[in-house]
C-alpha cells in the first residue's frame, strides 16, 4: 500500500466526493473550516474548496493508493487550522503546535486489508515531514463493540495504539454512541530509533 499526499484532487474525489457532484456532503470539511462556512457551502462549492486545498502547501491530507487506484484517505492538519483548536469537548492539553488526525476512510470493497493502519501510519510520516512534533486523533473506545461504517471515520482506539498512540486524555465527546479519547503521538523523538 503506497500512502502519498493528498495533491491530486480527483483521487481525493474518488475516494470523498459524493457520486452525485450537486450532494451535501461533508468532503471532510466539517473539522477543517469554520462551522459558519461549513454550513453556507452548498454542494460544488465544496468541492471547490477541496481542489483549492490539494493544490496548498502542505495539502489536506494523505491517500493510500492500491497501484494507480486511491482507495482511502485521512484527513491531517495543524490542530491550529481546525476547529478542533476551539472545541469545548475536546480538550487541548498544552501549547505544543499540534497536528490533528481525524478522519480515516477506505473505499467500500477495499475495507479489511489494513489500509487504516497504512493511512494512520502515512499521516503520520506527512505530519513529521512537515515538522509537526506531535499528532493527535480523537478516535471511538469502542472496547470491541461494531461500530457503524458511517460514524467510524474517526478511527478505533486500538488501530492508534497499534501505531504507537497513547491515550492522553479522555473527553466529552461521542460519537455513534461511543466515548472519543485523545490520543497522542510524540514525533519528537523517533519512535524507529533502537
Amino acid at each position: 500500500m503506497d500512502v502519498r499526499p493528498a495533491t491530486v484532487f480527483d483521487d481525493v474525489r474518488a475516494v470523498i466526493g459524493p457520486k452525485n457532484p450537486g450532494s451535501n456532503v461533508c468532503w471532510c470539511l466539517s473539522y477543517r473550516i469554520p462551522s459558519r462556512l461549513n454550513n453556507e457551502l452548498r454542494g460544488p462549492a465544496r468541492g471547490a474548496l477541496v481542489e483549492e486545498l490539494c493544490a496548498a502547501t502542505p495539502p489536506p491530507g494523505v491517500l493510500a493508493y492500491d497501484g494507480d487506484e486511491p482507495v482511502g484517505w485521512a484527513a491531517i492538519a495543524p490542530r491550529s487550522e481546525t476547529t478542533f483548536a476551539r472545541n469545548r469537548k475536546i480538550p487541548q492539553l498544552d501549547d505544543l503546535p499540534v497536528w490533528s488526525l481525524w478522519c480515516i476512510r477506505v473505499r467500500p470493497g477495499h475495507r479489511g486489508r489494513g489500509i487504516s493502519h497504512a493511512l494512520i501510519d502515512g499521516a503520520v510520516e506527512f505530519a513529521r515531514a512537515n515538522g509537526a512534533p506531535m499528532v493527535e486523533a480523537y478516535p471511538l473506545d469502542n472496547r470491541g463493540a461494531a461500530v457503524d461504517r458511517t460514524m467510524a471515520y474517526a478511527g478505533i482506539r486500538r488501530n492508534f495504539e497499534a501505531a504507537g498512540f497513547t491515550h492522553a486524555a479522555d473527553t466529552t465527546s461521542t460519537l455513534a454512541g461511543h466515548p472519543r479519547v485523545l490520543m497522542r503521538l510524540d514525533l519528537r523523538e523517533d519512535r524507529r530509533a533502537p
